[in-house]
């Protein structure tokens, strides 16, 4: 499978999936005019990608989003869904979330994904 990346814009955030290696990165800002458009293939590929998992495989997912708007939070949600079904079957899949530590909404956030997606290992990563 091709590994997939695309450069930050001013509305989209930088896209660093490296299947081959096992480790996927979002960071940046999220508000794309249409998110739908912008996740939709994202969301497609990391489905292709987590069938072809193996058991032995450890995947690293680091997010580190200074904003995103309520299309790309739904976006998202469906991402971590797709990683939390593969954790489930017993795929072994760590999140890494990165926020400001003063960003009460971005820690919230990241507390909301540590419960509603349970089966990934989650960490999260203040920053000053």
């Amino acid at each position: 499978m091709d590994n997939l990346h695309r450069p930050a814009t001013a509305s989209t955030p930088l896209v660093d999936f490296r299947y081959d290696v096992h480790q996927l990165r979002l960071e940046g800002e999220s508000y794309p005019e249409n998110a739908a458009a912008f996740y939709g293939p994202l969301a497609d590929g990391l489905k292709t990608y987590v069938a072809g998992l193996q058991g032995s495989e450890q995947v690293e997912v680091h997010v580190a989003l200074s904003y995103f708007n309520s299309s790309s939070t739904k976006m998202l949600f469906g991402l971590f869904d797709t990683l939390n079904q593969a954790a489930e079957q017993g795929r072994r899949i760590t999140l890494h979330w990165y926020h400001d530590r003063e960003d009460d909404i971005a820690e919230e956030f990241g507390e909301e994904l540590h419960v509603d997606f349970p089966a990934l290992a989650f960490h999260a990563h203040p920053a000053d």
